[in-house]
């Protein structure tokens, strides 16, 4: 039989029938496998196996007994009914296989840190995520956007996982939808309904209580502090990681990718997508990713915030500067002006970082990068005693 022992998990690859005229014959192969291999545990993989009867299923039986926690996986839906019917999907762990979406050829709506979003029709979006490997997370996704929505924040809830050649994606039902970036290519006035609608959301977000589940972004923040130690002076990075550490906890939600890519528009009702990111956090680090998206971006060129946006620079910094003044409904250029520093120290900072983490520390681009990035917190940390508001 073909298999796979890594880390005394053998995978068993099944595939064809499994039914009277073969069942014997299989049953002794799979139990001289095992004999021979001695493996901790058992996962059968049955993405090639079109048919199980009950002279299968008795296999099943005997290697559940041996192996408690026998798992099957990719197992295509007419295998899996005869599981369910039989009540094995009671017994062991059965996962069902994944559909595989092309997504060649189609429109890109959205790319961010974890993902591409990628349009397959008038109806369906998919996010394609960068890390073919972490799965897990990708489910924890699906729960989060559940949980926003039961408390009432407008989500698009993925309701399915699926193969996109070597990695996943989640799938949206969003039928004629348009995120904001798309409503501002077509119309440069269509700015104020995006921004309003924007920050409406971001309300909705920053007064509704954190389930317990939800990650500190202080704890983010926290461990990016020590990413950067090194590489600014040492004086601001202390003054720097008093701030952080200073900064007042909030039990309240925020995004953590809000920006006009993220926010789709379909019938009128605004919604959130890309929720792998929600933590429970003060809105200063909310606006301070929003920062980061309509201008630190662009910290070096400008045209960086053009290419992820897809809109011009001078565009999304009108967009960031309306948002604080719907967000604080004032236009005291002095206290926005305050606003926009302070989300700005928590912008350089993770930009700061993300270059670390991407190791373009020996790139002239990430040398020129943390270089503006660690003057502009060297000119703004001496202003702030807090970064709460």
């Amino acid at each position: 039989m073909n298999h796979q022992l890594e880390a005394g998990v053998m995978t068993i690859f099944l595939s064809g029938r499994i039914d009277t005229s073969n069942a014997v014959q299989t049953e002794q192969e799979l139990f001289e496998l095992v004999r021979q291999k001695t493996p901790q545990n058992v996962i059968l993989d049955a993405e090639e196996l079109a048919y199980i009867s009950s002279a299968g299923l008795r296999i099943l039986l005997k290697l559940r007994k041996q192996f408690s926690e026998l798992k099957m996986i990719n197992v295509s839906s007419d295998v899996f009914e005869i599981l369910d019917m039989t009540g094995f999907t009671e017994m062991l762990t059965v996962e069902k296989a994944f559909r595989h979406f092309d997504v060649t050829g189609c429109d890109v709506i959205g790319r961010g840190a974890n993902g591409t979003v990628y349009r397959i029709d008038r109806d369906i979006i998919v996010k394609v995520y960068n890390h073919a490997t972490k799965l897990e997370d990708i489910k924890r996704e699906r729960e989060l956007s559940r949980t926003a929505f039961v408390l009432g924040v407008p989500t698009a809830i993925p309701y399915d996982v699926v193969k996109v050649g070597d990695s996943y994606g989640s799938v949206f039902e969003l039928l004629n939808a348009k995120s904001f970036d798309e409503l501002m290519i077509e119309d440069a006035g269509n700015l104020e309904f995006v921004v309003e609608h924007s920050i409406e959301i971001a309300k909705i977000l920053h007064e509704t209580p954190a389930p317990d589940n939800l990650p500190l972004q202080s704890d983010t923040a926290k461990h990016w502090i020590e990413q950067v130690k090194g590489h600014m002076d040492e004086n601001d990075w202390q003054k720097l990681k008093k701030l952080i550490e200073e900064l007042p906890e909030r039990d309240t939600m925020i995004h953590g990718d809000l920006h006009i890519k993220n926010i789709m528009l379909q019938n009128g009702e605004t919604l959130l997508i890309d929720m792998d990111t929600l933590s429970t956090g003060h809105p200063i680090y909310e606006l301070a990713f929003m920062f980061n998206a309509y201008k630190g971006f662009g910290v070096v060129d400008p045209s960086e915030v053009e290419r992820f946006l897809s809109i011009s620079a001078e565009v999304a910094h009108r967009i960031w500067s309306r948002s604080l003044e719907v967000y604080f409904g004032a236009d005291d250029a002095e206290k926005l002006r305050e606003i926009e520093d302070k989300a700005s120290i928590i912008g350089y900072l993770r930009l700061t970082r993300r270059v670390i983490e991407k190791k373009k520390l020996d790139t002239e681009e990430g040398k020129a990068f943390i270089a503006a990035c660690t003057d502009k917190l060297h000119q703004l940390l001496p202003k702030y005693d807090t970064l709460d508001f």
